[in-house]
């Protein structure tokens, strides 16, 4: 699969179909595009072209822990530098969790580029605002205090991200450990900021502000509460609320793919919903 700079950093997508309007979905977390192949797939022969890929620090794409933003604002830049080299704007963009953060922020920076939001698993709520800081930045931050990059490496996750690219680690082996923690506090300290509001890292006014149109799918845990993606669908002017026969189950995370039963559903509603948007003169 190809990997192409996009702002000073290599990143690894794939394209699923040939023909049809443009959509890019980003997973959520920390996680690598894999996890999205199968659903790629099936909206891909419902008539459109998907682009998936991973994001700076995730996946097999190049780690670079540098930005004075936060980082869904970082992926966010590089998601439509990346549709831009492909020649795929304005695109529908969209994702889980995080990637439905950083779809809504590209949106909100680059409103030209969206033809349209496909939200779901909307992060928010107090439990997500306490386990996601940690989850993301505490236990890196704290192990660079501790043994330096060499322990930061040895984490799980990056130990993924040098599997999935081994030149990440002479990156990382190569960063100050002192920058790292400056970085990733900043990072952790943003984060922070905007936990507590209705849609995690994006205010009230914001959701008020956006002009795609927009199609939201509530997720179903502790992180990705339903009320989360209600909010967001109430909050963003003339949007679509599409809820799955699904309940709230009392868990801190369901995997995505444990939502495979239900990926027919999500393509047609998303299809459905895409072609009513093309069809709609600007």
């Amino acid at each position: 699969m190809p990997i192409t700079q996009i702002r000073g950093v290599g990143i690894h997508y794939q394209v699923l179909g040939e023909n049809g309007p443009w959509v890019a979905l980003t997973t959520g977390g920390r996680r690598g595009h894999q996890e999205f192949v199968p659903l790629a797939r099936k909206i891909a022969a419902a008539g459109h072209r998907v682009l998936l890929h991973d994001r700076r620090n995730t996946g097999a794409s190049d780690v670079l822990i540098e930005g004075d933003e936060v980082e869904e604002a970082i992926w966010a830049d590089d998601l439509r530098g990346l549709l831009s080299h492909l020649d795929a704007l304005p695109a529908f963009v969209g994702g889980s969790s995080s990637g439905a953060r950083t779809s809504i922020l590209l949106a909100l920076r680059h409103p030209q580029a969206v033809r349209g939001l496909l939200l779901f698993r909307v992060t928010g709520g107090p439990f997500a605002a306490q386990r996601l800081p940690e989850n993301y930045y505490g236990q890196f931050i704290r192990a660079a205090r501790e043994g330096g990059m060499a322990a930061v490496c040895a984490t799980q996750q990056y130990q993924e991200r040098i599997a999935a690219n081994p030149a990440n680690r002479a990156r990382l082996m190569n960063m100050d450990p002192g920058r790292y923690i400056e970085v990733m506090t900043r990072w952790r300290d943003l984060f922070v900021k905007g936990a507590h509001l209705p849609v995690m890292g994006v205010s009230e006014a914001e959701l008020r502000s956006l002009r795609a149109p927009t199609i939201v799918i509530p997720g179903n845990d502790k992180t990705h509460s339903s009320e989360s993606g209600r909010a967001a669908a109430r909050l963003i002017p003339g949007s679509v609320l599409h809820e799955l026969p699904i309940r709230d189950q009392d868990v801190p995370l369901i995997p995505f793919e444990e939502w495979a039963p239900y990926e027919d559903e999500i393509v047609r509603v998303f299809a459905e919903f895409m072609k009513r948007a093309v069809s709609v003169k600007p």
